[in-house]
């Protein structure tokens, strides 16, 4: 009779553990298998080609005013011309390379108002969050002071103190945008601060900068993230709200706010002049906020293993 019982060999396979997968590598297949983070990524991406590439593929000087071509339409519309592919604006200024070179200063804004304003955010909420007590109460009160103010209305009067430039904007908009930041981090700080390697690195003599360097901000990076491309949408929105009101930025820049504000008084009889910057503002805001949407569904706690 045959034996039909598995071997030794046999048998430790069977009971082996499958191979685990790397942290890194789940991560990967968990953003693929994610359409909407990466839609996001690849309009975002496309932007940002497009944006770093304008000097090259731009088809005119989007600063060359020509009023013998002015508010032509565009390449779809009866009278337009593969010249002007997006027809002109007021001045005769090609819309199409002013869209390019637009794209660049949106997320010019987006990315140092973050910078600006992550820093201040996450230095408040890592003090308030490690060190607690009166550090905590002192910078609690000042988040719900900021979280008081409406930011829209103290941008208007910021921007109309400081004055209406590229550099105003960012600066201002730098310094409003850090309590949900500040917010974020102080929950996550609170929540590791009494972690077993916290404890552990404080028995070992580290300094408390190295505590927060290595320890703290490695383990709340991935929030961050999160909360940086949604403010970075929100810097945006409100610098094109600032440029539409005339408090943001200046011409002759081409602002997608701007141009918007410059296309208001043709929007009866030339509708294009403002829905073609809206619409791309429109996309990269999306595209931003799918990309933190995503980001914050892959990196949640129930999916990191």
């Amino acid at each position: 009779m045959t034996d039909l019982a598995p071997s030794a060999t046999e048998a430790s396979r069977l009971d082996a553990a499958p191979p685990r997968r790397s942290p890194s590598m789940a991560l990967l297949r968990r953003s693929l298998r994610h359409g909407g983070l990466m839609a996001g990524a690849v309009i975002l991406f496309l932007i940002i080609a497009l944006a770093l590439l304008a000097p090259l593929i731009a088809p005119h000087d989007p600063y060359a005013q020509d009023l013998s071509r002015r508010m032509m339409p565009p390449v779809w519309q009866a009278k337009g011309t593969w010249e002007h592919i997006l027809g002109t604006d007021k001045l005769g200024r090609d819309y199409l390379s002013r869209l390019l070179f637009g794209a660049r200063i949106s997320l010019l804004i987006g990315v140092v108002t973050v910078l600006i304003s992550g820093t201040i955010g996450t230095l408040l909420g890592v003090c308030a969050g490690y060190f607690g007590g009166r550090v905590d109460a002192v910078l609690s009160y000042i988040v719900t002071t900021r979280l008081a103010l409406p930011v829209v209305l103290v941008a208007l009067a910021s921007a109309a103190l400081v004055g209406s430039s590229l550099q105003g904007v960012i600066i201002v908009l730098g310094l409003l945008l850090w309590d949900r930041f500040a917010v974020v981090t102080r929950s996550a700080t609170q929540q590791i601060a009494g972690s077993d390697y916290i404890g552990a690195a404080k028995a070992i003599g580290c300094s408390t900068p190295r505590i927060i360097l290595s320890e703290i901000l490695p383990n709340i990076l991935n929030p961050l993230i999160v909360v940086a491309t949604l403010e970075m949408a929100h810097a945006i929105l409100l610098e094109a709200a600032l440029s539409f009101l005339g408090l943001g930025v200046q011409p002759p820049l081409p602002s997608w706010g701007l141009m918007i504000a410059e296309g208001k008084q043709y929007m009866f009889f030339s509708p294009w002049v403002i829905a073609v910057p809206a619409t791309a503002l429109v996309f990269l805001v999306l595209a931003i906020n799918l990309l933190g949407d995503g980001l914050r569904d892959v990196t949640a706690p129930e999916n990191r293993n």
